[in-house]
């Protein structure tokens, strides 16, 4: 039985943590997300930005690569084969007709002493292509977080307007109440106000739904921008929101001047000028002579390869005989003997070797009109990019004019609901004293209502509207804080 118990308890135990594991939160937020948080989050996971990174890092291998073709190109070669049929015997150049295994070996340098300078204007070319690839990585996450952050105050704001909305069926249910306390005690006149009432807190109830749903779809917009699975139970951190008039105290064409110093897209298009300026010089250092340093050092191997190895002198008596006086003498000789033996691989290598540098020059004269299609095509291409630098301007200062005429207007409708709230919450004030007193029926309490709320929601929409359009001329002023 205790056996049992046990394996239960383990199986239980075993399957928590298999729940714990499988359901691990991998969105990156806690109960609780801050705006610097979900900016964070939504930098990491964009593909957009993922991509600018990625655009940069090989940018960023074009550069290296530039830089290191200044230097020398040095390689090793080899070759290891067997001949069959006839061939040349390499040590006695005559001509035999056996197999034979060959080899060569070479290592050989390069270097470049002068190009036009296309070398040194290419490694100028890559480093502007570089930096503004991360002037475009750097827009890309600007762009994220003043999406985010629209979509975080479009939260609050939908907090904002649950809250005023459930406040608002408060207000209603409190004198649902008492009215239906009356009707109860047999005090109340007319029970149309009553069911007046009623039919009000019923569209306060439909209101808060409205509300509510809205909220949802704020926070699902967000984590869409998030990247990362929705979760409903996270709460949202309130953020210090001041309403001031601030933004209007400077002038757009200051705002738009700021711009164009701090911007990295307009730094971009800029270094993309100037790169393409630099592709213009390496494509004409084409037209130019190439001087090269080289060398080199070789080898060669034959199984073929032998030495003569000479043995002691001896003499020898041959057949031949010469006649001195009528005498007949036999001819006597010194014999040297002698053997063949192959020559290792070690000796031939160092016995074959040969060394050679010197200075190798190239001239272009005619390649296909090849170069003067390529720096046509590159003037074309630094047109474009000049086309594209002044359309982004272009596009800056309608945008900056935009926003700050939107501020201007978010300022002046926030401002116009401040005096509209307080006028309509002394009407109110006033009327619910009077129906509360019997001296004003139900529809003239409702008309009040229906004012006073409907000034709150639009008050805190236009806050928020303001904000938003006041956090936008921040991002084009560099002052923009999360």
């Amino acid at each position: 039985m205790q056996r049992i118990i046990k394996t239960v308890s383990l199986l239980f135990v075993g399957l928590l943590l298999y729940k714990q594991n499988f359901c691990q939160d991998t969105t990156g937020i806690g109960s609780t997300a801050t705006l610097k948080q979900c900016v964070d989050i939504a930098i990491k996971n964009n593909l957009l930005v993922q991509q600018n990174d990625l655009t940069m890092q090989s940018n960023g291998v074009n550069k290296t690569q530039a830089m290191t073709n200044l230097l020398p190109s040095i390689n090793a070669n080899g070759s290891q084969g067997t001949n069959f049929g006839k061939s040349i015997n390499p040590t006695t150049y005559a001509y035999i007709n056996q197999q034979q295994s060959t080899g060569s070996y070479a290592l050989t340098a390069n270097l470049t002493l002068f190009s036009g300078l296309q070398l040194q204007n290419a490694i100028k070319q890559t480093q502007y292509a570089y930096d503004a690839s991360k002037m475009d990585l750097q827009q890309q996450k600007d762009n994220i977080t003043l999406n985010v952050l629209l979509a975080y105050l479009q939260i609050l704001s939908s907090q904002d307007l649950l809250a005023i909305s459930k406040q608002q069926a408060e207000v209603d249910l409190q004198q649902v109440n008492r009215l239906d306390l009356q009707n109860k005690e047999g005090a109340l006149v007319l029970l149309s106000n009553l069911y007046d009432l009623k039919g009000q807190y019923a569209g306060d109830q439909a209101n808060i739904v409205t509300a509510a749903g809205n909220l949802e779809a704020a926070k699902v917009s967000l984590f869409q921008l998030l990247n990362v699975p929705y979760k409903r139970d996270v709460q949202f951190e309130k953020m210090l929101l001041d309403v001031d008039a601030q933004g209007t105290q400077t002038s757009s064409d200051s705002i738009y001047q700021t711009a164009l110093n701090i911007l990295p897209s307009i730094k971009s298009v800029d270094l993309k000028i100037k790169a393409y300026q630099k592709s213009i010089l390496v494509n004409q250092a084409q037209y130019y002579p190439t001087l090269s340093l080289y060398g080199s050092i070789s080898s060669n191997y034959s199984n073929l390869a032998t030495s003569t190895i000479l043995g002691p002198i001896t003499p020898f008596t041959s057949s031949d005989y010469v006649t001195v006086g009528g005498t007949n003498y036999n001819v006597v000789s010194q014999q040297q003997t002698s053997t063949s033996s192959k020559i290792s691989f070690g000796d031939q290598f160092n016995n074959n070797r040969y060394t050679q540098f010197g200075l190798s020059l190239q001239v272009p004269i005619l390649n296909y009109l090849r170069v003067r299609n390529n720096v046509k095509q590159a003037r074309i291409n630094l047109k474009n990019a000049e086309y594209v630098a002044n359309s982004t301007r272009l596009v800056l200062q309608q945008n900056v004019e935009l926003a700050y005429q939107n501020m201007i207007a978010a300022y002046g409708q926030y401002k116009s609901f401040v005096d509209q709230v307080a006028a309509y919450a002394e009407s109110f004030r006033t009327t619910q004293i009077r129906f509360n007193e019997g001296v004003v029926n139900s529809d003239v309490y409702v008309i009040a209502k229906n004012n006073i709320d409907r000034a709150n929601i639009n008050l805190s929409q236009s806050k928020y509207i303001y904000i938003l359009r006041a956090k936008v001329l921040d991002y084009y002023q560099g002052k923009l804080v999360l």
